[in-house]
């Protein structure tokens, strides 16, 4: 790898290297500039997980010859996954890869810049945490986190290590989403009054994995680093595998639908995080052992800030027993609505003549937009076969880790929208109306730091 990157670089003729600067955005003088710009960019992948395999790898390979990146080895503590990491990798990109057996032998591969993380949801910001300090750029995956002792470790040593870190926020490098976002903050739109988000699915087989649990044997993982912090049990391959479905190793719903959608909200409003949050829910149709919810509605208020700007809520609810209702996110304002599921703004539901007149006020409704009429760039991607938001979610990461710009979505993004996550979970689990301390930085139930 040391050769090929010299060779790389020797054989390269500055009107080449001016080419490719230009196609990431910076001029020539720019981008000599930036320390290593003319260096390709070695990536570790931290869990070959589905997730990897099924949205970042497809979205890597399209993007790393044009940018110069390349991936070098794969760290799993599974002795199946990352030998199953090292063939496919291997293969699909044409050289050896090296199979890891702990983050600590990854990092030991100096020639590795930056990792892609996509562990457990409660092992991104530990994950994260050993990266910056290993002195390398993280994709990390999202929920950032699960608790705030975790949230809170990782965003200190983020910002205190300067590397660029992409929390996996996808919506954060959509057109679409973009868009929505500048209409929203050019006062067009009014203040926000209330937001509706949904996720609903009909999958049985959401997050199990019965046929890889059989294949697993203790002795060929590493249980105890799997655990990091979390309180010491046996062994169970169906927590280590399917751990979307047991708390505390991920809060279910929340961290994996909740905190995409909650994400733009803080995005679109400006809103770091919510004042409180109520939540109800259950176990109602998939009797399998699970511990988190199949069915969960919460109900999130925030505001005002100050005596000068306005509050709303947000209103989440997903199911896993029917799929009526898809996935859907609706911002509502006086004048009408946003709705992202059909990328329009319209005056539905509107202060119309009829009713304003009586109050001495007068009509308030929105145009009849599509977003892409306010898309200042439309998507360029060829995204065949591929998820485009996080074919360009990946993009941004890659030239950010090139500029030393900050990303789409950045540390602080992460933070914010684990907070929510955290709260959502915590009025889950307690049945109490949950809030946030901002002078501790911790979320209260019931009067009470929410531990797990």
């Amino acid at each position: 790898m040391k050769s090929s990157r010299r060779d790389f670089i020797r054989n390269s003729s500055m009107a080449g290297m001016a080419t490719y600067a230009g196609a990431l955005g910076f001029s020539a003088k720019s981008y000599r500039n930036i320390k290593g710009a003319n260096d390709r960019v070695q990536v570790g992948v931290i869990g070959f997980s589905d997730r990897f395999k099924d949205a970042h790898l497809p979205s890597f390979l399209k993007l790393y010859k044009e940018l110069n990146f390349d991936m070098i080895a794969v760290s799993d503590i599974w002795k199946k996954k990352r030998e199953d990491g090292r063939d496919l990798l291997t293969s699909r990109l044409g050289h050896p890869v090296k199979a890891c057996i702990n983050n600590d032998e990854l990092y030991a591969i100096k020639d590795v810049d930056a990792v892609m993380i996509s562990t457990a949801d409660f092992q991104h910001a530990w994950h994260t945490v050993e990266a910056v300090k290993a002195g390398r750029d993280t994709y990390t995956e999202k929920p950032l986190a699960e608790t705030m002792e975790d949230n809170r470790a990782v965003l200190k040593t983020v910002k205190e290590s300067g590397k660029i870190v992409q929390i996996g926020s996808q919506r954060r490098s959509g057109a679409n989403y973009h868009a929505a976002a500048d209409f929203i903050s050019s006062g067009k739109f009014g203040p926000i009054m209330m937001v509706e988000l949904t996720w609903n699915v009909n999958q049985p087989g959401r997050w199990r994995r019965p046929g890889l649990v059989a294949q697993m044997k203790e002795e060929d993982t590493d249980w105890k680093r799997f655990l990091i912090n979390r309180p010491y049990e046996p062994f169970d391959a169906r927590k280590h595998l399917e751990f979307r479905l047991f708390w505390p190793y991920s809060s279910g719903i929340p961290g994996q639908w909740m905190s995409h959608q909650i994400d733009t909200v803080h995005w679109f409003s400006g809103f770091p995080h919510p004042r409180s949050v109520s939540a109800n829910g259950g176990i109602y149709c998939w009797k399998d052992g699970r511990k988190n919810a199949d069915t969960l509605t919460a109900v999130f208020d925030y505001g005002p800030l100050n005596d000068l700007s306005t509050g709303f809520q947000v209103m989440f609810t997903s199911r896993f027993s029917n799929a009526a209702g898809d996935v859907k996110e609706i911002y509502y304002s006086n004048g009408g609505e946003l709705n992202l599921d059909t990328n329009k703004i319209s005056s539905t539901g509107g202060l119309t003549e009829k009713y304003a007149s009586a109050m001495g006020m007068h009509a308030n409704l929105l145009p009849e937009l599509s977003l892409s009429q306010l898309e200042e760039k439309a998507s360029t991607e060829a995204a065949t076969g591929v998820d485009s938001l996080t074919l360009s979610h990946i993009r941004n990461w890659m030239e950010c880790v090139r500029s030393r710009k900050q990303p789409n979505a950045p540390i602080e993004a992460g933070y914010n929208h684990a907070i929510a996550v955290i709260m959502a979970n915590a009025a889950y689990r307690t049945g109490e109306r949950v809030t946030f301390d901002e002078k501790t930085q911790e979320v209260m139930a019931g009067g009470k730091v929410f531990k797990y």
